[in-house]
């Protein structure tokens, strides 16, 4: 029998710039529709701010030297892709549909810091 080392992500790490929570909040939490959920006590004195959907966590870190990640990215699974895409072209926000896989519909957008993020349609 083999046996698989590991069993799920736990979460995705991303950076961004001092002093950016609430503009991550707005992002993750009111555009998006993550919950934010509580950084313990000692890694809450570094900034940043956690999200998570299900199983789903994104962690933001205080970079000092922020440099946003264009082409690294976490890719999620959406359960309503059509719903999630009409929010975020409201929001007037940046939605790039990708066609280059048969029979998956996908699109890029951004963070306000300039990560790339995908949305996959579940």
């Amino acid at each position: 029998m083999v046996t698989v080392p590991f069993t799920a992500i736990d979460h995705v790490q991303l950076a961004m710039p001092p002093g950016g929570e609430d503009t991550a909040r707005h992002f993750y939490r009111d555009l998006l529709g993550m919950a934010e959920i509580a950084k313990p006590p000692e890694l809450a004195k570094r900034g940043g701010c956690w999200f998570e959907s299900g199983e789903v966590q994104i962690h933001l870190g205080v970079e000092k030297d922020f440099r946003p990640a264009k082409k690294a990215h976490p890719a999620l699974r959406c359960r309503d892709y059509g719903a999630l895409l009409q929010r975020l072209s409201e929001a007037a926000a940046t939605v790039a549909e990708v066609g280059d896989i048969p029979g998956v519909r996908r699109c890029h957008i951004y963070d306000p810091f300039g990560n790339r993020i995908e949305l996959i349609e579940a």
